[in-house]
């Protein structure tokens, strides 16, 4: 688990995290979300050891990070695919990393094979592409078996298949009572991959809740209908006190949940050809909810919150 206290870090007169409190729970995967410059990096760093922080602490089951007696046994982390020496062997790399902390050699061929890359082992990284140095980076984290794992941006230069692959793994991890801490841009992906959310803008707590509360939060459910008699239908809603947008060949009614519906059509003998309901996406709640924490909106980032807002 990784809890967080008051966690502050200013870097001269800026202040990039406020006051920041959340907790992640072991046996999900939680996605880290926030805009651009909203403090999501450096809150990873100071949760590594890597910046001290301003105020607050963050312990790792119970500890802070420079308590931890070979951590890469206890947290394992990916935050700079890059940050590996050019000229050294994929290999050679986690097998320094295994001698730092006393890890079997053996493990490094283990996690090789588990990334894909025991076919480019001897390959120098520095000719790595994108995906594979962040799948170097995953072997890296995984090279301790540590119960903790923190990811940022994993998915970045990876193609569809390998974006299958880090999602379905990352799971896996979750699935085996591990804590696993992931940043993304990629909200579609989180929304498939992540069981809760720590959301923040400016350095602050916008929200910690799991993925489905967060979505239903900001976007009001709605229900889709189709009947041969709409015209009837719809007044039989408006009746009901239900708000009806027409839609074409159809009506989207809100304010009321599809059973309701379904029995208004049945006492009034109206038809229906289709009843259903209709939820909003990570992406609408995150537009939403965040639109205040942006520092900086282009015109056409504005007009995209303003349709989310609207939908």
């Amino acid at each position: 688990m990784i809890e967080a206290t008051g966690l502050t870090k200013r870097y001269g007169s800026t202040l990039a995290v406020n006051n920041l409190s959340f907790s992640v729970a072991s046996g999900k995967v939680t996605g880290f979300l926030g805009p651009n410059g909203a403090g999501k990096s450096t809150t990873m760093r100071m949760i590594l050891g890597l910046d001290n922080p301003t105020a607050g602490q963050v312990r790792i089951g119970g500890k802070l990070y420079h308590e931890l007696k070979e951590p890469l046994r206890t947290v394992g982390a990916l935050l700079d695919a890059k940050w590996v020496h050019p000229n050294r062997s994929a290999r050679a790399h986690l097998q320094w990393m295994a001698r730092s902390n006393r890890i079997p050699a053996a493990r490094v061929e283990e996690v090789l094979d588990t990334v894909g890359l025991t076919s480019v082992a001897g390959k120098r990284a520095g000719g790595f592409s994108l995906g594979m140095s962040q799948r170097l980076g995953i072997a890296a984290a995984l090279l301790g078996d540590p119960e903790v794992l923190l990811f940022d941006e994993p998915v970045n230069g990876l193609d569809p298949e390998g974006i299958l692959w880090i999602r379905k793994f990352m799971q896996r991890l979750a699935s085996e009572g591990r804590t696993v801490f992931v940043s993304s841009h990629l909200l579609s992906e989180m929304a498939l991959t992540a069981t809760d959310l720590v959301v923040i803008g400016k350095g602050q707590l916008i929200a910690q809740s799991t993925t489905e509360e967060f979505v239903a939060r900001a976007a009001e459910n709605t229900v889709k209908v189709r009947s041969p008699q709409l015209p009837a239908l719809r007044q039989q809603l408006i009746s009901a006190s239900a708000q009806v947008t027409d839609a074409g060949e159809a009506l989207i009614v809100s304010g009321m949940d599809s059973a309701k519906i379904g029995e208004i059509a049945a006492s009034a003998n109206l038809v229906l050809h289709e009843l259903s309901p209709q939820t909003g996406s990570l992406e609408q709640a995150f537009m939403q909810i965040t639109g205040d924490a942006v520092e900086y909106h282009t015109g056409l980032e504005a007009e995209a919150r303003q349709a989310a807002a609207i939908r």
